[in-house]
This record gives C-alpha cells, structure tokens and sequence, in this order.
C-alpha cells in the first residue's frame, strides 16, 4: 500500500512529488535549487532532459511505499508510460529549503 503524499514528512520532498504525480512541470521545478542535480542509476544525468522523457513525456509518477531519512529517502513504485512500473529508490539532498539533488535507481 502507498503513502499519500501529504504523509510525506520532508516538505521540500513532498513538494517535488507533489509536482511529479501532478505532472506539473513549473511546480516541480519550482521546488529544485536553480542548480539542482540528479542521478539514475548511478550515472549523472541531464536534469531537464531526464524528466522531459521519463517524467512529463511519459506521465510519470511516483506511488510512495516507505520513508526514512527523515523523508529524504524513499521507496517507491514509479510508472510511466515508456517503462511500465518497477520498484526505485529515492534519495534527496535538501539544501534552503529546496531539492539540490536526487538519485533514483531500481531498488
């Protein structure tokens, strides 16, 4: 069973998820750093180029299965219309209040 993204306890990462499940582009770069990073599967990637393909061209979302790190990792089922579904993990780095970098990868 999922958590509901307000049972989210980190709100800088609750605000991005927020944003990914609503496939709200400006949101969702609206709670990352203007510097922000990311990483999948261990590899860097181009931020805006990743999630214009694996989030906001494919309806991408994140349905949450645990939180530890005070919220700043997670578990989750991610789906999106290119890869189907599969279990990721989700480690964030919050910096002002706003996410600097994110690693995801199958977990």
């Amino acid at each position: 069973m999922s958590l509901s993204t307000d049972r989210l306890t980190h709100p800088a990462v609750r605000a991005l998820v927020t944003a990914l499940n609503a496939n709200d582009e400006q949101a969702f770069f609206a709670a990352l750093t203007p510097d922000a990073t990311m990483s999948d599967d261990g590899s860097d990637r181009d931020l805006r180029q990743w999630t214009d393909r694996e989030v906001f061209g494919s309806r991408g979302h994140l349905a949450v299965r645990s939180q530890s790190d005070d919220g700043l990792s997670l578990v989750a089922d991610y789906r999106n219309d290119t890869w189907g579904e599969m279990r990721t993990r989700w480690e964030f780095t919050v910096t002002d209040g706003k996410v600097s970098r994110f690693e995801t990868g199958q977990a």
